[in-house]
């Protein structure tokens, strides 16, 4: 595996490009994950860090960002994230999914949500959704919709929903501040959407998995078969 020391968020998105897929955190693969390839005086310590940069390389970096790992986040390259999505989607787009009865009414209900904007932040379509409470005249007995992170997780994890950004709030003297919050986006309705449209079903399922799982051989010698697999999933 070519070794690569994350300094910058020009040496994330030269990474990200090497690899095609690169999980955010430490995982079965040793040593592939920003995580392990970050300095320690880079990671929550306060300096220019992985943290930072995660929302500008998703703008920069020619590439995507969700939880698409375990759960977990990564990037894609978008060289590499039509054939992904194919393979995670099984071939189905959202809609025949969910006439096929393969899509719970919870995930479809929150990919309405997210599908009807352009894009949306997560707190915004947590309120519209009804999973918190709004800001006021909220009846006494009114009481909050169930499993908007359950769905959410696996709407990324299904490659049906992005993030596209990562937006911070602001005080009241323009300052910046807390954990950035994560805009939701369709891939399909994405800037860029046309590419990935007319691509992620371009080959078959399972010809997207040989072309992805030959490249993850090209830049991960050595790693097992199995680890791929996982990695790739479905």
């Amino acid at each position: 595996m070519k070794n690569f020391v994350l300094n910058s968020r020009e040496d994330l998105i030269e990474a990200v490009k090497y690899f095609g897929f690169l999980p955010f955190f430490a995982n079965e693969i040793e040593g592939f994950s920003i995580e392990e390839m970050t300095p320690s005086s880079r990671w929550f310590t306060g300096l220019d860090g992985p943290w930072d940069w995660k929302g500008p390389v998703i703008g920069e970096g020619d590439c995507v960002y969700g939880k698409f790992f375990a759960n977990k986040a990564g990037f894609v390259s978008n060289r590499w994230f039509p054939d992904f999505a194919n393979i995670r989607r099984d071939g189905y787009d959202f809609d025949a999914r969910a006439e096929d009865g393969l899509a719970s009414y919870n995930d479809q209900y929150l990919y309405g949500i997210i599908s009807r904007h352009h894009s949306i932040l997560s707190k915004d379509a947590k309120i519209e959704g009804g999973y918190v409470k709004p800001r006021k005249n909220s009846p006494d007995a009114w009481q909050p919709r169930k499993g908007f992170d359950t769905s959410i997780t696996r709407l990324q994890m299904q490659c049906y929903v992005i993030i596209s950004n990562f937006e911070y709030e602001m005080s009241k003297s323009g300052e910046f501040y807390g954990w950035g919050i994560a805009r939701y986006a369709i891939p399909e309705e994405y800037p860029g959407k046309k590419k990935f449209t007319d691509k992620v079903y371009r080959h078959t399922v399972e010809d997207s998995r040989r072309r992805v799982k030959k490249h993850l051989k090209s830049v991960l010698e050595d790693t097992d078969e199995t680890l791929l697999n996982r990695l790739i999933g479905r």
